[in-house]
């Protein structure tokens, strides 16, 4: 057992006694074996600080980081050799039965569990080189936060950090920013040089770590060079890399197609209960599904969206591999094509809203109708004369109110000779039928008075006289009606009902 496992199972005990652990035993919902899947995933980097080991007085680094030399390391990569120059090809029916039973397919997940131990046992020795280091350049763990990166610099500078200057292979590693970053700080630190086994030790650490890298990439190269046999429609949907990950997560292609969508979306998550350290950097319920390529295409609106819709495809196309059908991944090449035009109509921008004019009314059509009926009903329903009378008004004429409550109220035209027209059509109001102009002519010269009139039917002044005082004769007697029988008479030659043009003829010249 490698001390990373050790310190695991000490850490599951301390939970199970109800202190700070990483995954207490008996979660509810996961069994041991999802549990020792879930635990071979992580690394040094989730244990507390305060729970971590201090490897500065390690004697080397074959004491803590024991797996290049294991035996098991040796058989996993010999089998590796000798099954990376063998072509296999599905098509011939080459693979038959469940695929747990082929060799080649044990190798496989077994590279897979191999590959999460190098992750854990570079985790080690990148802890062993900063605990040793850290007496040079304490500063360099905070400016180069990547594990990897740190050993590779470590390697290249050694006990003289005047190489940091113009240094071609630290440009390879390593940003030029960080960089003159690194050199500015390491003008100020305040580390001792290390001596000369501690700088041996260090450089065999440094070699061990990129044997264990160089070994991993091997792996995931054969891994994914076989895929395409495994498990082709699932390496067309998510790329070879991604379904090797997968399917090494969940046990195989068989325990991958019994999982559902929900399930397989989540493998690969990041599952950190790390009290007083910040969490916003870790995207919940995201898998290796969510950060393949396919999903981090997408805007990042999107991206949990195309996830869900990935992880039930590639659940489908698993089941399909289960039974080696479609070994010329036709049911991928459809899965994805319907997964890409899916992307397409959710990018699609919205459509541009017209402006539309109102619409018609939706009145209907009124009934028209005519005839004797209608005619009588309109006279029924209609204006009364007394009524057209009341709503006429005469202008630059005060009228009398006709209630005192009702103000501006009045009575119209009712009562009031003559309609404020020139002509007016007479009408009899007995019989309503309208007068001949020649019987207007004999009415109104009926009508006429000749002579005096009496002061009380004129209703004029009842002290009028026919004496009137002249300076001339003195006493004079006249008529005080002559001016306004003048009026009177002007009046009903010109703007009489009676009255007509006159036609004049013209006299044509010789």
């Amino acid at each position: 057992m490698s001390l990373a496992d050790e310190l695991l199972a000490d850490l599951e005990e301390a939970g199970n006694e109800g202190e700070d652990g990483l995954y207490p035993e008996g979660e509810e919902g996961e069994s041991d074996e999802e549990a020792t899947q879930g635990r071979a995933g992580m690394g040094l980097e989730d244990i507390p600080e305060e729970m971590e080991v201090d490897y500065s007085k390690a004697e080397s680094v074959t004491s803590i980081a024991k797996l290049r030399n294991s035996r098991q390391f040796s058989e996993i990569m010999d089998k590796i050799s000798r099954y990376s120059g063998k072509q296999r090809n599905n098509s011939e029916g080459e693979l038959s039965g469940p695929v747990e039973a082929d060799p080649e397919y044990r190798l496989i997940v077994a590279a897979n569990n191999l590959t999460v131990e190098i992750d854990n046992e570079l985790n080690i020795i990148h802890k062993f080189i900063r605990d040793k280091y850290s007496k040079r350049f304490p500063e360099l763990e905070s400016l180069v936060p990547d594990s990897f990166d740190y050993i590779r610099t470590v390697k290249e500078l050694g006990n003289n950090l005047e190489k940091c200057k113009n240094n071609e292979t630290l440009q390879q590693i390593l940003t030029n920013a960080t960089i003159m970053v690194v050199s500015v700080t390491a003008s100020t630190t305040q580390g001792s040089l290390l001596t000369e086994d501690e700088l041996k030790q260090l450089q065999e650490a440094c070699d061990m770590a990129l044997e264990l890298n160089q070994s991993k990439h091997r792996i995931y190269e054969y891994v994914e060079s076989r895929m395409s046999f495994i498990a082709p429609n699932l390496s067309i949907i998510v790329g070879a890399s991604t379904a090797a990950k997968i399917m090494g997560i969940a046990g195989g292609l068989t325990n991958l197609a019994k999982m559902p969508a929900c399930n397989l979306m989540l493998l690969g998550a990041q599952r950190r209960t790390l009290s007083g350290f910040s969490s916003t950097s870790l995207l919940p319920h995201t898998g290796f599904i969510y950060h393949c390529d396919v999903v981090q295409s997408l805007p990042p609106d999107l991206r949990r969206k195309a996830a869900r819709l990935v992880a039930a495809k590639c659940t489908l196309a698993a089941r399909v591999d289960s039974f080696h059908e479609r070994s010329d991944g036709k049911v991928g090449y459809d899965l994805k094509e319907e997964i890409e035009r899916k992307f397409d109509k959710w990018q699609e921008p919205p459509p541009v809203k017209q402006v539309k004019p109102l619409p018609a009314p939706l009145d209907g059509q009124r009934k028209k109708r005519g005839g004797r009926r209608y005619r009588k009903m309109k006279e029924r329903l209609g204006l009364t004369e007394i009524r057209k009378h009341a709503n006429r008004m005469t202008f630059a004429e005060i009228e009398d109110d006709a209630y005192q409550e009702d103000l501006g109220f009045s009575l119209g035209q009712l009562g009031k000779s003559g309609s404020g027209r020139v002509r007016q059509a007479q009408v009899n109001d007995a019989t309503k039928a309208r007068i001949s102009k020649s019987l207007q002519r004999t009415l109104q010269k009926q009508s006429m008075t000749y002579g005096g009139k009496s002061t009380v039917r004129d209703r004029s002044s009842g002290t009028s006289s026919s004496v009137a005082f002249t300076p001339l004769q003195g006493l004079e007697i006249v008529n005080p009606q002559a001016a306004e029988k003048k009026v009177a008479e002007a009046n009903q030659k010109y703007f009489s009902n009676m009255a007509e043009f006159l036609k004049v003829k013209k006299e044509t010249k010789m």
